[in-house]
Order: structure tokens, then sequence, then C-alpha cells
């Protein structure tokens, strides 16, 4: 059973991306063409569970595929789309989460829409601190149910994501 832990910030999970992210390029060699720290262990100053999301841009998502076996050997489960088409998702940790690399072919629609989730909050403090307000909550009244935890942020991070996707917009026509 997963246990829904939300923790204050830690600088850290800077650090454990870097770490993953210097495997990622080991494993994964020149498929990658950029890494990025998604999620709310992203965002400084933001409550979250404390499970770092990383974001490998490729150049081809079908190649993913032969990389299960090595992805396996360093730990992490292989969930194919997981509900996305053209992602592959890999979770490490089991019930004790530790990592969750979310794969996109470069030029996917969801790349645009982490980066920009992730770039807004780090930019309006007073939103992610009302988003990590929320999950200290939830993770109180839920602890041992992941889907009710899931649930009770979705209107709060649909609002965010629509926000931030019109945010993005307008800074990229900004430049």
């Amino acid at each position: 059973m997963r246990k829904v832990e939300v923790t204050p910030y830690q600088s850290l999970w800077e650090e454990r991306f870097k770490e993953t992210a210097v495997k990622l390029q080991a494993v994964l060699g020149g498929e990658i063409i950029e890494i990025h720290h998604i999620g709310s262990t992203s965002v400084p100053g933001l409550a979250a569970k404390p499970v770092i999301d990383v974001l490998p841009v490729v150049k081809h998502i079908k190649r993913i595929d032969e990389y299960e076996a090595v992805m396996r050997e360093e730990g992490y489960m292989p969930k194919g789309e997981n509900g996305i088409a053209g992602r592959r998702y890999f979770a490490k940790g089991g019930d004790c989460r530790t990592h969750h690399i979310h794969i996109y072919e470069h030029g996917h629609a969801q790349i645009a829409r982490h980066l920009a989730f992730r770039n807004y909050l780090r930019t309006h403090a007073e939103i992610a601190h009302t988003y990590g307000q929320l999950k200290i909550e939830l993770a109180a009244r839920f602890p041992l149910d992941i889907d009710a935890y899931i649930k009770g942020k979705e209107a709060l991070a649909s609002e965010i994501d629509r926000q931030a996707l019109q945010w993005y917009r307008l800074q990229l026509s900004e430049d």
C-alpha cells in the first residue's frame, strides 16, 4: 500500500534529480536530447511527496522500448504509456516511490505542459504555496489512499495547469 507523505521542500531533491539525470544519460545515451526536473520537487519552497519526477526528451519514443531490461536493472518498473499516448513511464521504489520517469519524444505537447506548470509555480509563489497547503491537508486526511489524495488536488491542479499554459504561451510570444 502506497503511503501518502507530503514534506516541506528539500534542497536535496535537486541533487537527486541531477544524479538521476546523469544515470539516465548513461543508460539511454544518444537517444536523449535534454532532461528536465518536473513535478513538485522541482519547485523551490513547494511542499511535495518526496518523489523525483524526471522528463527526458528523446529523439524516437519507440526506441525507448528497447531499454526496458536495462531500466529494470536500474530499479525502474516499465509502465508503458500509462494513460498518456506517446509517453514511456517508469516508476522506481514500488510502494515507497522515489522516482517517476516520464519520457516523451521531442515535440510532444506534454513536454510544454509540464514545463509550463513547473515554471509557473516557480514564478508565482503565492499559487505554489496554496497548492502546497492543499497537498499537506490532503495527505493528512488521506494518508493511505493515494487515489483520494490525487482526486482531492485535481481541481486546483487543473486550474493551475490552465493558467500555466496561458502564461507560458504569453511568455513565448514575448520572446
